[in-house]
């Protein structure tokens, strides 16, 4: 692990000097930003008073290494931390080697097996080239919580756990659920949201971020920062990015997420995947176009503009970042290059389904929309490789398509719809 810290913790630069950043004196540029696609801040007003202050402020935002690869809605929380960083802001980075080990209990309904230090250490190696394609790498700082939770022995850790009740511990909604339902709670994993909050002791945050899921434990950090006679920090919640389904949040074990180390095409073919009402959210919390240009981009749409157009110049952008530039433009010729393959038909058809919940499985698709006269025979060009969804080749017979979905179906080499799904 110091070897990866040494890797990682460049030169740090004084943010406060650094004249290439926007001015630390427009509070109001900097509340449009940083409010931006965030669920909620506590408390209210409370991130104005501390800005006013005209001083870097110390943004803290952890990452478990629970995984070795991050996927867009990862990105959400990281974005956040560039626009606090391109305001002159003291952005940390901390990696959760010590608290990865503990295992977080957010929104699990059993206990998360905790990591082994190989584990953690695999992991966090992989996060050195992945989220600096977001952020600036000299300027952000990289801690671990274990530089200073590895040195607190028992009387110490026996002593931090006294700031915190059990009656507090249960009323957290996932706790409460388990407890109520007769499902085991490890001792443990009462000490996470304690740890996660002396990381912000040790850090002396000023704000901390996370996603909804993560309120509790902010909130245990401000409490703690108030019993260790610190200003308590800001607490800035972003909110979890729905996946390619529009349904459920962006998740590998579901298979509605975009990679940021996928190929540049698949990554762009994904990208058109979601439905145009989906891109608008999509752009609020992934672009880095000002909320400005993405008013008049939807205003465009509005006027006539064909929102696969408007859903081209995202996903250009950020393929770009992940890729390099350029990548997303030659990503977008090859996936028009594709329909052209398919000798795709100058007049296709056009087809409205009604959606049950939200949603509708592929396979009801192409039945509703004449392509097959079955979802019997759906499957099984699946299974042939014979159906693509706007050039791609679909390979999932349970895909779910979210309503407001847009898109060019195709079943083998001549049967086309465009189906709009309400």
């Amino acid at each position: 692990m110091l070897q990866f810290a040494r890797l990682l913790k460049r030169s740090y630069k004084s943010l406060a000097g650094n004249t290439d950043l926007r001015p630390m004196t427009d509070i109001k540029e900097q509340l449009a930003e940083l409010m931006r696609g965030t669920e909620e801040v506590l408390p209210e007003g409370g991130l104005e008073v501390r800005l006013k202050e005209g001083r870097p402020l110390i943004i803290k935002a952890g990452f478990d290494p629970t995984a070795p690869d991050l996927h867009l809605g990862h990105t959400v929380l990281i974005n956040k931390m560039r626009q606090f960083q391109e305001f002159g802001h003291d952005v940390v980075f901390l990696i959760g080697d010590f608290t990865g080990m503990i295992g977080d209990p957010s929104g699990r309904d059993v206990t998360r097996p905790p990591l082994t230090r190989e584990d953690v250490e695999a992991n966090a190696e992989t996060y050195k080239e992945q989220v600096f394609k977001i952020l600036d790498r000299d300027r952000t700082r990289i801690e671990f919580n274990s530089n200073w939770m590895g040195k607190m022995d028992a009387a110490g850790l026996i002593k931090l756990a006294s700031h915190h009740t059990v009656a507090r511990m249960l009323e957290r909604d996932d706790f409460s659920k388990r407890y109520k339902g007769g499902m085991p709670i490890s001792i443990h994993e009462f000490m996470y949201p304690i740890v996660q909050g002396y990381d912000s002791v040790a850090l002396k945050a000023d704000v901390e971020l996370g996603g909804t899921d993560q309120k509790f434990n902010l909130l245990v950090g401000r409490q703690l920062q108030q019993d260790f006679k610190q200003p308590p920090q800001i607490v800035m919640t972003t909110p979890l990015l729905e996946g390619l389904d529009g349904v459920e949040k962006m998740s590998k074990s579901k298979g509605n997420y975009i990679g940021i180390t996928e190929p540049s095409g698949e990554m762009f073919g994904k990208m058109m995947k979601i439905s145009d009402e989906m891109m608008w959210r999509y752009y609020e919390l992934l672009s880095f176009r000002s909320l400005d240009d993405i008013a008049a981009l939807r205003k465009k749409v509005d006027d006539g503009m064909n929102p696969r157009d408007a859903k081209f110049e995202l996903g250009i952008e950020i393929v770009d970042r992940f890729h390099g530039a350029g990548s997303g433009e030659a990503a977008r010729d090859e996936f028009i290059a594709r329909f052209r393959e398919g000798a795709m038909p100058d007049e296709i058809p056009e087809v409205e389904l009604a959606t049950e919940g939200g949603e509708m499985g592929v396979a009801h698709v192409l039945k509703g929309a004449g392509l097959v006269s079955s979802t019997s025979e759906a499957f099984r060009m699946i299974k042939q490789g014979a159906v693509k969804i706007d050039g791609q080749k679909v390979d999932d017979r349970g895909l779910k398509l979210a309503a407001g979905t847009n898109a060019v179906y195709q079943v083998g080499k001549r049967k086309f719809a465009r189906v709009s799904l309400a």
